[in-house]
């Protein structure tokens, strides 16, 4: 048997001619233009140039969130870009990014929403174009969630999350887990991965604070496609920070807005909620089931609205239902005196839909858990690192990082639908697969031609995407 023990001996030099590098981040440079979203942002700062410079600042913000895309972690990231004029044209040097930063308003941030909105709009009818499916349906227990008529429930989950400061920052805070820095809440689509919201909070902005979530739950509504958010049902979850009365009171109103929506969220598990678990003999418990349908060992659940005392629930929408759930605790679980007693660990959440088992209610919920992993890849798309000491650029930041996460969002469900592994790799993972290929950078005939490695295993789904990308229909203008 031959065993390879050496390599081929190389001599390096920098001195490579028509060599690019992060050749396929030119694919999401392209879809942002091809999405309207480079016009969209244009048109926000239309009226004025960035200062000192001829850049266009709509287009420095996606050059910006291009970067983030790739993996960028701070603003002179942008090098990546600016380097390589060849392949993404005249990009601005990270003074410019500063700047440009530096000058976005608080209405600024509003527009910037609404041509977000306004890309997301055309991405989707691109969508359904190339896949033949608008909005992917997201899944409950191993199955695709549908209403009742067959449409797919459009998902929205909230969350917050701290980002931790290394270095003196305007707002930063403690933060309840005795942290230091920011408290953001973001809501995300679970059916498209997609980052329809954030607020940058400082660290010590309150977990279940009322106003915050209802802002953010409202803004992410705006970012959804008017004919998706009063066409379609939506399902709304948060975690346990979402069970304040005058939250779940906002939701509830959403139908007189005609929005077809309903609610999942998390809630607090006390005395009342103990009492009221004692109450009910073992059989009413019920076989739970976990993430692919199947029982789920030793969990149950119950429902608990019927055995509050009277009045208890007078506050909250009327039809509103608690279930519980319980299992056998994991180790290093935080119970309370009554769980180690019984040795049960036990949650709630409340809920306005009206059918279903309970089991299937409750898998739902839980595939709320989804966020966090949502949350995690934003953290590694720069959500991790907010690069200045002043709040304002952090939120302007923010928000590039916001379309950074739907570019990569559109990408994989729009030209990458058909490649599994593509479609579901985190972005560090894409960014190794596709985004960082090297190519040569050819020209002849008028035409410039990025010409990738064949020998590179993801190459042909890299020329695949932008193939497919190049047919993508646009609006009329």
């Amino acid at each position: 048997m031959h065993v390879t023990r050496t390599r081929p001996a190389v001599e390096v030099s920098a001195d490579g001619v028509g060599v690019v590098s992060h050749a396929g981040l030119r694919l999401l440079a392209d879809l942002a233009d091809r999405t309207t979203l480079t016009a969209q942002l244009s048109a926000v700062f239309a009226a004025r140039t960035a200062p000192q410079t001829a850049h266009d600042p709509g287009r420095v913000l996606t050059d910006l969130a291009v970067m983030i895309a790739d993996g960028g972690e701070c603003i002179s990231d942008i090098a990546t870009l600016a380097d390589q004029p060849g392949v993404f044209g005249p990009v601005a040097s990270d003074t410019t990014c500063w700047r440009v930063l530096d000058a976005v308003t608080a209405q600024d941030l509003g527009a910037v929403d609404a041509a977000r909105a306004a890309a997301r709009e055309v991405a989707w009818a691109q969508r359904g174009e190339a896949t033949g499916t608008v909005l992917p349906a997201s899944l409950v227990a191993g199955a695709r969630l549908l209403a009742r008529d067959g449409r797919p429930v459009l998902v929205i989950d909230e969350d917050a999350t701290l980002v931790i400061a290394h270095s003196d920052k305007d707002q930063a805070a403690a933060t309840f887990k005795r942290s230091w820095g920011f408290h953001p809440v973001l809501a995300f689509c679970d059916n498209t991965n997609e980052a329809l919201t954030g607020m940058l909070r400082p660290g010590n902005a309150g977990s279940n604070t009322a106003v915050d979530h209802i802002a953010v739950i409202d803004a992410a509504l705006a970012q959804i496609p008017a004919e998706h958010r009063h066409g379609y049902p939506i399902l709304i979850r948060f975690d346990g920070a979402g069970a304040s009365k005058a939250l779940l009171a906002h939701l509830h109103s959403l139908r007189d807005q005609g929005v077809d929506s309903e609610f999942s969220v998390g809630w607090a598990v006390g005395a009342r909620e103990h009492a009221a678990i004692a109450q009910l003999p073992e059989t009413a418990w019920t076989p739970a089931i976990d993430g692919d349908g199947d029982p789920r060992d030793g969990a149950g659940v119950l429902e608990l609205t019927g055995m509050f005392a009277t009045g208890a629930l007078r506050d909250y929408p009327a039809g509103m239902r608690v279930i519980a759930r319980r299992e056998r605790p994991h180790p290093g679980a935080q119970l309370d005196l009554i769980e180690e007693r019984d040795g049960w660990r036990y949650t709630c959440f409340a809920t306005d839909t009206q059918t279903g088992q309970l089991a299937w209610l409750d898998a739902r919920h839980r595939a709320h858990a989804r966020v966090e992993d949502r949350i995690r890849c934003g953290k590694d798309t720069g959500l991790n690192r907010m690069p200045s000491k002043r709040f304002a650029i952090n939120q302007a930041w923010l928000a590039c990082v916001l379309t950074a996460i739907d570019l990569i969002a559109w990408t994989q469900t729009i030209l990458l639908h058909d490649e599994p592994a593509l479609a579901k790799a985190e972005p560090k993972a894409l960014r190794y697969r596709l985004l960082h290929t090297a190519a040569r950078l050819v020209r002849g005939g008028r035409r410039l031609r990025l010409r990738l490695d064949r020998t590179w295993r993801w190459a042909p789904a890299l020329a695949r995407a932008f193939h497919r990308l190049a047919t993508l229909p646009t609006p009329l203008t």
